[in-house]
């Protein structure tokens, strides 16, 4: 005899996501439709088996409907009804015991996250690298100025894989025969550089 799964996904109509009234998270729609056209329908909604309602994902649904009434495509993990209808994964089996749980839950789905931060270094180094290897993908972060001098502030660029230090070592390294590890692109392409947000040298994505 099977052992029934505390929790499960099932597969919904996008028309079926019913909101939480009041929801008091604000959401930036547009990014979250970038997000989901680039990589896919990743996070799933998550609903109070109680009330119907969803307590997780209420941005998600937003930007599910504008992209629908949009005429975009279906994004990647989702489903086509027979009548061409959406379907969206859902987090099933949870129930809230009261609203007032339910309301907390919502606000706690959201705060949690965002409440410890980053780890400074950790995320200068992955900057860094999205930063040198696709330009594209780091724009999309969309971190702020004053995200990133304030992780300037945090983090010794002199110390980080291809800081000025590394880069220092490898042209000594070039100027003894050896490889420096970047190619010499030529002038055409110099236009194509970025900025790197970790240690302020100027790369060329993909290399």
């Amino acid at each position: 005899m099977g052992i029934a799964a505390p929790r499960f996904t099932s597969y919904v109509p996008l028309t079926d996501l019913t909101p939480s009234p009041g929801n008091p998270k604000r959401h930036e729609i547009e990014r979250i439709i970038e997000s989901i056209e680039s990589h896919g329908f990743l996070d799933q909604p998550v609903t109070d088996e109680r009330t119907g309602r969803i307590i997780g994902g209420h941005g998600r649904r937003e930007a599910l409907i504008e992209m629908q009434s949009r005429g975009m495509r279906l994004p990647d993990g989702l489903l086509l009804d027979d009548d061409g209808g959406w379907l969206v994964p859902l987090q099933r089996g949870w129930s809230s015991r009261t609203d007032l749980e339910a309301k907390a839950v919502i606000i706690k789905l959201n705060r949690l996250p965002e409440a410890a931060g980053w780890d400074p270094r950790p995320l200068a180094e992955y900057l860094e690298e999205l930063a040198t290897g696709d330009a594209e993908l780091f724009d999309s972060l969309a971190f702020s100025d004053e995200e990133m001098n304030d992780l300037f502030r945090k983090v010794d660029p002199e110390s980080l894989p291809g800081g000025p230090a590394d880069l220092d070592e490898r042209q000594d390294q070039g100027a003894a025969g050896g490889d420096t590890g970047f190619a010499d692109s030529g002038d055409n392409d110099r236009s194509r550089t970025v900025c790197c947000p970790a240690c302020g040298e100027l790369f060329s994505p993909g290399q």
